[in-house]
């Protein structure tokens, strides 16, 4: 049985998540719809429609049965893609799209049918499921707006100033073997169908490190040569290598003046984005930490330092059971960017690990899979099935464009190894000896 919910309040959520939509899209120049600046995704215009489309096929006709109105563009816009792991494929480019002016109309028409009923009783089961869709792809979006060339953006005037902060300390913190309590119980509002049901796992005695590597220690890697360091690299992410020719994270570029970070309207000196996480595929951390001699922590394991305390409870987040803040981390859009690593020590988890929730997902080494007891949601089945597919690999935490919403212990993230473009952080574990 689901809890009840204030159809009010999910009607406001609504709204703020459409709301921020089109604050995103105004972001992106008129003729930079059918951009693709991932070549894995869908142009900009796709996902204009997607959102809509969405909602519409599983609320107005799948909740309430009411006729398409454009069914062509109900199906067009019905479902994204997964990027794939070879990264010279890309998606189709032969897709003939609508004009932006008769995809804005369907998205208007979505709109006023289904607000007038968003309180319907009917309507609660499937509405926050349709939230917590267009509040993920915000981020999928501007993953696409951080590649997209500046005169091809609207830079906004509201962008907050960078944190100050320093990162904090880094050392490596005993977490003493215990439980871990991963997933969510079946009546606890909704979740995604990979959160359910309730898992307990008992987890051996590891170290992790206090706060995520930043891009200033991920720098001595890079110049110790170990993008060209074959041992440290697993034989699908050498090739990945070989046909990417990368030999620096996404989003670091050099200049005549050094290294700069990329942002989503700027490049920083290295210096101003030294002691921020280091953003990095899951294959490029985990060539990390073997140079580091560590690894990657399992999906148990950062669930034992986040949410386990030394006393055998468990708090909802890792700073305790009250409500996510600006003050327990760098997420909802507060910066529009990331900041120093450890830099919100109220958010830190009872075992004193910094950073585990916000400022970028964070790569784990489990790969992403279903719970035993896994029930496919109703409403959409293959929102997790599609990638169980031993290729996808569990990311927690959140980033700094993660909605409140969606900060909560049992939410999973997933993308592949190589995929360079999510707003990712890492830390290393090791085991206890």
């Amino acid at each position: 049985m689901m809890p009840s919910v204030a159809p009010t309040a999910l009607r406001e959520e609504l709204e703020a998540a459409w709301e921020r939509s089109d604050r995103i899209l105004g972001l992106i120049s008129n003729d930079a719809l059918l951009a693709r600046p991932i070549r894995l995704r869908q142009p900009f215009l796709f996902y204009l429609g997607h959102l809509p489309a969405f909602a519409w096929n599983h609320l107005g006709r799948g909740v309430l049965g009411r006729p398409a109105f454009e069914p062509r563009l109900d199906a067009l816009f019905e479902r994204g893609i997964d990027p794939p792991d070879d990264c010279d494929v890309v998606a189709d480019e032969a897709t003939a799209w609508p004009a932006a002016r008769e995809v804005l109309a369907y998205r208007d028409r979505v709109r006023d049918e289904l607000l007038p009923v968003a309180d319907l009783p009917a309507l609660l089961e499937a509405l926050p499921m349709v939230i917590e869709h267009e509040l993920m792809h915000h981020e999928t979006l501007l993953y696409m707006l951080h590649g997209l060339p500046s005169p091809m953006k609207v830079r906004p005037s509201w962008l907050t100033p960078p944190a100050t902060c320093r990162a904090a300390a880094l050392h490596a913190i005993a977490i003493p073997a215990g439980k871990a309590v991963l997933g969510a119980p079946r009546d606890s509002g909704f979740r995604w169908d990979n959160e359910h049901p309730v898992v307990t796992a008992e987890v051996d005695a590891f170290r992790i490190d206090s706060r995520p590597v930043t891009n200033r220690e991920f720098l001595g890697f890079v110049e110790a040569g170990g993008y060209e360091e074959r041992r440290l690299w697993t034989d699908d992410a050498w090739r990945w290598l070989g046909r990417s020719g990368r030999t620096l994270p996404q989003f670091w570029t050099r200049s005549a003046d050094g290294l700069r970070v990329a942002t989503l309207f700027d490049e920083r000196p290295f210096a101003q984005a030294a002691d921020w996480p280091a953003s990095v595929a899951h294959c490029e951390a985990t060539a990390y930490a073997r140079w580091r001699r560590a690894r990657l922590p399992t999906e148990a394991e950062f669930h034992r330092a986040a949410f386990s305390t030394p006393g055998g409870a468990h708090r909802a987040h890792p700073w305790g059971d009250g409500p996510p803040r600006p003050e327990h981390g760098n997420f909802g859009f507060r910066l529009w960017e990331p900041a120093p690593a450890g830099g919100h020590p109220k958010g830190a988890s009872a075992f004193g690990v910094h950073d585990l929730v916000g400022n970028g997902w964070e790569w784990t080494s489990s790969v992403f899979g279903p719970f035993p007891g896994f029930i496919p949601l109703a409403r959409y089945p293959g929102y997790s099935a599609d990638f169980f597919d031993g290729r996808h690999f569990v990311l927690l935490g959140g980033s700094w464009a993660t909605d409140p919403r969606l900060v909560r212990r049992s939410f999973r993230n997933w993308f592949q190894a190589h995929y360079p473009y999510v707003f990712a952080k890492f830390r290393c574990a090791s085991s206890a000896y």
